[in-house]
């Protein structure tokens, strides 16, 4: 479960053009949404300018269902940020509509976490301005 250090602002992620559409739509709407070239359907993550499938330029923002499993994880026992309290995980998810993104769990141990484990995601209002996508065991 990742935990701050108080007195340390954790690091932001990098917002650039490409990127800057996805965490609007999270700030506004507090759920996640996906990058879906319009022309062949193809969900994207993370955001970029051209389909990876079909090299469209059209392309459209569409909600996620947030819920998938873990793919892999890896467990950080020195923090790479004085933000971080250690241990803390960095999981890989595979949501249900195929994409694959990064982050950390929120309501689990390090050593709970395991490939397979269902997942849904929680947005976390880290920032005044920003808010990071993080899972948590899915309720089933």
């Amino acid at each position: 479960m990742v935990q701050y250090n108080e007195g340390f602002t954790p690091p932001r992620p990098m917002v650039d053009a490409d990127s800057l559409p996805f965490w609007q739509v999270m700030q506004e709407t507090k759920q996640l949404h996906f990058q879906r070239c319009a022309e062949c359907k193809e969900l994207m993550h993370p955001p970029r300018p051209v389909c990876h499938k079909c090299h469209s330029f059209n392309m459209e923002w569409v909600p996620s269902i947030g819920k998938g499993k873990i793919y892999s994880y890896v467990v950080y026992h020195r923090p790479v940020h004085p933000a971080f309290k250690v241990p803390y995980e960095v999981v890989l998810v595979e949501l249900d509509e195929g994409v694959r993104i990064v982050s950390n769990m929120i309501d689990c141990e390090p050593d709970e976490i395991y490939i397979g484990m269902p997942v849904e995601v929680v947005i976390d209002q880290v920032f005044e301005d920003l808010a990071l996508p993080k899972f948590k065991r899915q309720n089933t």
